[in-house]
């Protein structure tokens, strides 16, 4: 079993930000495998199952905000057996220029409230990641303004290429794992 969890804030304030592009992503992917996400109590996200690459896949949205969002995962990796390394977690990143993805198998949060909150969660950091470049912030922009704003207009027109490629690094890491995964997406030339 895999579990593909896809960081975000919830709440129509925060669809289509910088913050929440990788519950974009998933939410495209259960789309497209015909995946229901149905609110999970317990759990506090939208989750669903279903085969996505031959491999039983749980796809998950938490519903807390950004900050608390390893109190989700850590409930469904518990209902479903899961073992960290089996996680993906599909999350933007401040230090990759628009477009880029980067696939990490481990490590750090790198300032990321997100991937702080899953690994204090898990008590590990041993879970693969999906970054997805969303740009830096000018000198004159806070951050924390940045990442839950929208995509400028040039942005947006290639925010459905971008998630595809994200789908596609994520349907790669089921079928043939992170190395793989990583040999691909985290060459200089990709974008």
């Amino acid at each position: 079993m895999k579990l593909i969890v896809g960081l975000g804030n919830p709440g129509s304030a925060y669809v289509n930000t910088r913050h929440n592009i990788g519950s974009s992503v998933v939410l495209s992917l259960s789309k497209e495998h015909r995946i229901a996400l149905k609110r999970d109590r317990i759990s506090s996200c939208f989750a669903g199952r279903g085969l996505i690459e031959n491999k039983e896949t749980v796809l998950a949205i938490p519903l807390t905000y950004m900050n608390l969002s390893g109190k989700a995962v850590s409930s469904l990796i518990k209902k479903y057996k899961i073992k960290p390394q089996d996680i993906l977690i599909i999350a933007d990143d401040l230090d990759l220029e628009f477009g880029r993805i980067k696939v990490k198998p481990r490590g750090s949060s790198a300032g990321h409230r997100g991937i702080a909150s899953v690994i204090e969660s898990l008590g590990s950091d041993e879970f693969c990641r999906l970054r997805l470049g969303i740009g830096r912030p000018s000198a004159k922009e806070d951050a924390a303004d940045f990442v839950l704003s929208k995509f400028n207009r040039s942005e947006a027109k290639l925010m459905d290429e971008f998630i595809s490629q994200a789908m596609d690094s994520s349907r790669m890491w089921l079928a043939d794992g992170i190395t793989k995964c990583m040999e691909k997406y985290n060459s200089r030339e990709q974008k």
